[in-house]
C-alpha cells in the first residue's frame, strides 16, 4: 500500500449494466501486491505514484475487467468508472462428467481431495490488512421487556462505525499474530476498535468453521465429510485469463444440517477456492443473529502465482431481540503480501498431465490419475510443513516483515494507534466512505466535546438515574456520574429480603461504589447492613478493593466485620432457593455460623498465564440456633432441623466458639495462553491446553488465639474439549488431602458442592449429594464431566430440531475413604426456550443406587 504524501488519486465507480452499484468489488494494481475495495456505494480510490498501471476490477459471478490508467501524481486526482457484466458459464464447457449424479459433485471431490493441500501449502505469510465494521441500529424498543427503560442516547441509525489498519503475520500450525497499526472508532477518540482481522477470518479449508454464531460449528463445502451435509450443482463453467473456473451452487442436504447455501467458484486443475457467496440462515442453527452472508475473493500470491491467498471479506449479518432490530457488516481487504510457501512452485494438474503425455497424445483419465499419485502424501506433507515452520521460526523477518509479538500475544494495538489524524487514514485507506459513514464520523466527532462535558453527561445521567419501581423491586438501583466515572449499585428488594431458621426475615442491605479511571485503573468499597429480626442479630461488614496495574491484573483486598456464613463456602444454596424452600417445603437445608474478622488478599499475574492469588484471614467463630420456625406452607410430619450439619466422619460438628487464624495461596496456570495488549491493560484470551491449579491453605495455631492447626493441598485441572459436530466436553478434576493429624473445626474442613433442591445453580457441581454429609479431613478426589452434544442427535429428529433443544451428559465422581465411590449419572436438555435446562440424574455409592432426582436451572 502506497504512502507517499503527493501521489496522484485514481478513484471512481463499479457498477453492473443496470448501473447499480456493486458493493464490495475488488480492485487490485496488475502486478503487485496493492488490492482495494468498493464501498456500498460502488465507490473505490486507490492512491498511486506517477506512472502507467493495469487495474484489475473483480466481483463474484461477474466477468474480470482489465483496464490500463496513467496516473500524473502530485496530488492529481483520475476518474475511471467501470461497468462489469455477468460471468456468462456454459455447461457445456465442462469435461468431467459423471453418470449418475450431478457434474458438480466430481468437482467438489478434486477440491476435497487437495483441500489439506491447499491448508498447508503456505509455511508462513505476513500482510497488511484495512477492517472497518458498521452496525445499525434499525428499531428500537422504548422499554425492555415491557419494564426497564432503554437507555434513551439508543437511537436507529449506526451506532458502531471503526476503521482499522493492521500488520497480520501468520504460520503453521496455525499461528497468527497481528500488530494494529492504526485505529479509529466514530465519536470516541480515546476508544480503541474491536475489529480483528485475525478473530473475523473463515478459512473454507477447515472441515469446521467456529465462528462464535454457534456452538457447534459449520460444515465447510469441501469438507472431508462435506458429500454427507450437501447438495451439489454445476452452474456452468467459464474461462477467465486461461483458467476455467467452475460456479457450483451448494445447499444444506437436510434443512436443520450446519451447512451454507450460495455458490462457491473452484479454478479447474489445481482446484483451489477462487471466491465465494455463502450464507446461513435460522435453520443452520446460528445464535444471537437472524443471518450471515460471507463473502471472499481470493487471488494469486505475489511471485507465487500457484499459491492463492484470501484478498477480501465481506461479512454481514443481520438480526433482532427483546425488541431491538439491527444490521451490521466487517469489510477486510488484505495487501502487501509476503508468502512463504511449502513446495517449490507447480504446474496445474493438466499442465502436469499434459507434460506426462506422449507429443500430441490426448490427455486421458488414466494420465491424470499417474499425475495424482505423485502428490505428496499426507505424512510427507506434514514433514515439509514441519520443516518449514521451523525455517519460519528461525527467521520470522523472511515471512513477516515488522517486529515480532510477545510469546502468547495475539494482538497488540500500538500506543498512538488511535491517535491517526484524518490526513493519515485520507491517504491509507482503501475503501472509500460512504456519505452515510462520512456524516457520522463528521457528527459524532463534532459532538464528542460536548459529550464529554460536564452539563452533557450530567444531563444523561439525569436520565439514567431516575429511580423505577422495578429497579427497586427486582433489578437494583445504578446510580452513575459518567463525567468522574463513578457509580453506586443498590442491590433489590428481592436480592436483599431473605428468610431461613436461623436469622428469621433478614434483611441484606448491599451498596457497590466504584471508581474508575482512563488507564484501567479501579477501586471499589462494599458496605453491607444484614439484620435478621428472629435472631435480633445484626452484621455489619465492609470489602472493597484496588486494581492498580491493569497489565498485571495485580489488585489488593480486604473484608472487615460480621457476616453470617455458611459452612459450605462454595455452596449451591443461593439465598433464594434456601428461603423458598424454608418458607415452602419446611426444608431448613442451610447451615449457618457467625464470623466476626477479616481478610486482606492480593492477586498478581506473575508472567503470562501464571496468576496468583493470596490470602491472610483472622475469624473469632461462633455456634449459631434456630431462632424462627414460621412457614408459608407446614407440611404434614416434616419438622425443622436443628442448625447443626450432619456429617459421617464428625459426629457431632458442634464448636461452641472458636478463633482461627489462615493463609491462603493458589498459583494457576494457562500454558500457551494467548492475550492482546493494548495501551490501557492486557485482556487473556484462553488456551487449547488443560489449566492446572495447585492451593495451600494453612490454619496457624497459637498466634491471636487462633485454635486451628492443619495443612490442606489441593491440585486441580480443567479443559474444555472441542469436538467438531460430536458438541463439547467439560472437564474438572481436583485432588487434595490434610496432612498429619489436623486440628480444625466443621467449616475448615473440604466441602462438596451438593444439592438437594429441584433447581441446580450449578450443573458442573453435584446434583443429588447431601450438602454436609460427606464433607471431609482426610483425602479425597473430585472430578465432574460435562458433555454438551449441541443438537447432534435431537437435531436429526424433524418434530424436535424446530425446537432447537439440545442435549447434554453429565458425570460426577467422589472418592474419599468415609464415602467410598459416589458416582452420579446424568442426561438433560438445554436451551429449552433458549434459557432452561433439566436433567435427570442417578446416584450410586460403592455400586448401589441411593437415589434420582430432576434438576432444573439455567441452559444456555
Amino acid at each position: 500500500m502506497t504512502f507517499a504524501a503527493h501521489a496522484g488519486v485514481v478513484r471512481g465507480r463499479v457498477s453492473g449494466p443496470d448501473k447499480a452499484p456493486l458493493a464490495f468489488a475488488n480492485v487490485a494494481v496488475r502486478g503487485t501486491t496493492q488490492s482495494t475495495a468498493t464501498n456500498e456505494q460502488g465507490q473505490y480510490q486507490f492512491r498511486l505514484e506517477a506512472g502507467s498501471y493495469e487495474l484489475v476490477f473483480q466481483y463474484v459471478g461477474f466477468r474480470p475487467q482489465f483496464t490500463t490508467v496513467r496516473v500524473a501524481g502530485g496530488d492529481t486526482a483520475t476518474t475511471l468508472d467501470v461497468t462489469l457484466l455477468p460471468e456468462s458459464y456454459q455447461l457445456k464447457e465442462v469435461l468431467v462428467r459423471a453418470k449418475d449424479r450431478d457434474p458438480a459433485y466430481a468437482l467438489v471431490q478434486h477440491a476435497i481431495e487437495w483441500r489439506r493441500y491447499h491448508r498447508a501449502e503456505v509455511a508462513g505469510f505476513s500482510a497488511r490488512t484495512y477492517l472497518k465494521g458498521l452496525v445499525r441500529l434499525l428499531d428500537v424498543p422504548a422499554k425492555i421487556l415491557g419494564i426497564i427503560k432503554t437507555d434513551p442516547s439508543l437511537k436507529p441509525g449506526v451506532i458502531y462505525l471503526s476503521e482499522s489498519v493492521s500488520e497480520l503475520t501468520f504460520r503453521q500450525p496455525n499461528v497468527v499474530r497481528e500488530r494494529m497499526i492504526a485505529s479509529r472508532v466514530s465519536g470516541n477518540s480515546r476508544g480503541f476498535s474491536f475489529n480483528r482481522a485475525s478473530g473475523r477470518s473463515f478459512n473454507f479449508y477447515d472441515n469446521l468453521l467456529q465462528s462464535g454464531f454457534s456452538e457447534r460449528g459449520f460444515v465447510s463445502p469441501i469438507a472431508q465429510n462435506a458429500m454427507l451435509f450437501y447438495r451439489y450443482e454445476l452452474v456452468g463453467t467459464t474461462e477467465q485469463n486461461g483458467r476455467q473456473i467452475h460456479k457450483i451452487k451448494v445447499s444444506p442436504r437436510h434443512r436443520n444440517d450446519p451447512a451454507f447455501s450460495g455458490y462457491i467458484y473452484l479454478n479447474d486443475g489445481d482446484w483451489h477456492l477462487h471466491s465465494l457467496d455463502l450464507s446461513l440462515g435460522q435453520n443452520a442453527g446460528i445464535e444471537y443473529v437472524e443471518s450471515i452472508r460471507i463473502e471472499q475473493q481470493f487471488m494469486p500470491a505475489p511471485s507465487r502465482p500457484d499459491v492463492w491467498v484470501l484478498q477480501s471479506q465481506k461479512l454481514s449479518m443481520t438480526g433482532q431481540g427483546m425488541g431491538f432490530k439491527g444490521s451490521g457488516s466487517f469489510n477486510a481487504v488484505f495487501s502487501n503480501y509476503r508468502v512463504q510457501a511449502i513446495y517449490p512452485a507447480r504446474p496445474t494438474e493438466k499442465a502436469e498431465a499434459v507434460a506426462a503425455a506422449k507429443p500430441d497424445a490426448p490427455i486421458t483419465r488414466e494420465t491424470v490419475a499417474e499425475v495424482k499419485k505423485q502428490r505428496p502424501s499426507l505424512p510427507n506433507l506434514k514433514r515439509r510443513v514441519r520443516e518449514q515452520v521451523k525455517a519460519v521460526e528461525a527467521q520470522p523477518e523472511a515471512v513477516a516483515g515488522v517486529e515480532p509479538l510477545g510469546k502468547g500475544e495475539v494482538l497488540r494495538i500500538e500506543k498512538g494507534a488511535n491517535e491517526r489524524d484524518s490526513t493519515f487514514w485520507n491517504e491509507v485507506r482503501p475503501i472509500p466512505l460512504t456519505a452515510e459513514e462520512r456524516k457520522d464520523y463528521h457528527v459524532k466527532d463534532s459532538a464528542e466535546v460536548i459529550k464529554r462535558s460536564r452539563p452533557y453527561q450530567d444531563s444523561l445521567d439525569r436520565k439514567r438515574n431516575q429511580l423505577s419501581p422495578a429497579q427497586v423491586l427486582l433489578t437494583g438501583y445504578n446510580y452513575s456520574n459518567s463525567f468522574r466515572r463513578r457509580t453506586i449499585y443498590v442491590s433489590s428488594i428481592f436480592n436483599g429480603l431473605l428468610y431461613n431458621t436461623v436469622e428469621g426475615v433478614t434483611l441484606n442491605l448491599e451498596a457497590t461504589y466504584t471508581q474508575r479511571y482512563e488507564d484501567r485503573r479501579s477501586y471499589s468499597l462494599t458496605p453491607a447492613l444484614r439484620y435478621g429480626f428472629g435472631a435480633r442479630l445484626f452484621s455489619p461488614s465492609l470489602a472493597g478493593g484496588y486494581t492498580f496495574r491493569p497489565l498485571s491484573f495485580t489488585r489488593v483486598g480486604f473484608m472487615v466485620g460480621r457476616t453470617i456464613e455458611d459452612f459450605d463456602p462454595a455452596t449451591q444454596l443461593t439465598p433464594f432457593i434456601n428461603t423458598s424452600y424454608t418458607l415452602l417445603r419446611n426444608r431448613n437445608y442451610a447451615k449457618y455460623y457467625q464470623r466476626d474478622g477479616g481478610e486482606i488478599n492480593f492477586r498478581h499475574e506473575l508472567v503470562n498465564g501464571l496468576m496468583l492469588r493470596t490470602a491472610l484471614g483472622y475469624a473469632d467463630r461462633r455456634e449459631l440456633q434456630n431462632h424462627s420456625n414460621k412457614v408459608v406452607i407446614d407440611v404434614p410430619g416434616r419438622a425443622f432441623t436443628p442448625n447443626v450439619p450432619v456429617n459421617e466422619e464428625l459426629p457431632d460438628p458442634s464448636f461452641g466458639r472458636n478463633q482461627s487464624l489462615t493463609a491462603f495461596a493458589e498459583l494457576t496456570w494457562q500454558p500457551g495462553q494467548e492475550y492482546m495488549t493494548r495501551p490501557d491493560g492486557k485482556f487473556n484470551m484462553g488456551s487449547k491446553y488443560p489449566r492446572l491449579r495447585a492451593a495451600w491453605r494453612q490454619g496457624i495455631s497459637g498466634v491471636l488465639g487462633s485454635d486451628v492447626r492443619y495443612t490442606r493441598l489441593e491440585a486441580g485441572v480443567r479443559k474444555d474439549l472441542e469436538l467438531g459436530l460430536l458438541g463439547q466436553m467439560h472437564l474438572d478434576g481436583t485432588v487434595g488431602g490434610f496432612l498429619g493429624n489436623p486440628r480444625l473445626s466443621f467449616m475448615d474442613y473440604r466441602h462438596f458442592s451438593g444439592n438437594l433442591t429441584g433447581f441446580a445453580a450449578n450443573f458442573d457441581q453435584f446434583q443429588l449429594l447431601d450438602y454436609y454429609r460427606f464433607s471431609t479431613r482426610q483425602r479425597y478426589l473430585e472430578a465432574h464431566v460435562n458433555h454438551h452434544f449441541n443438537g447432534f442427535f435431537l437435531n436429526k429428529i424433524p418434530l424436535l430440531r424446530r425446537l432447537k433443544w439440545q442435549e447434554v451428559a453429565s458425570f460426577n465422581y467422589l472418592s474419599t475413604p468415609a464415602v467410598g465411590h459416589y458416582v452420579e449419572l446424568g442426561a438433560g436438555i438445554e436451551h429449552i426456550f433458549k434459557v432452561f435446562r433439566v436433567d435427570v440424574y442417578t446416584g450410586l455409592r460403592s455400586g448401589q443406587q441411593l437415589s434420582t432426582g430432576i434438576r432444573v436451572g439455567a441452559g444456555f
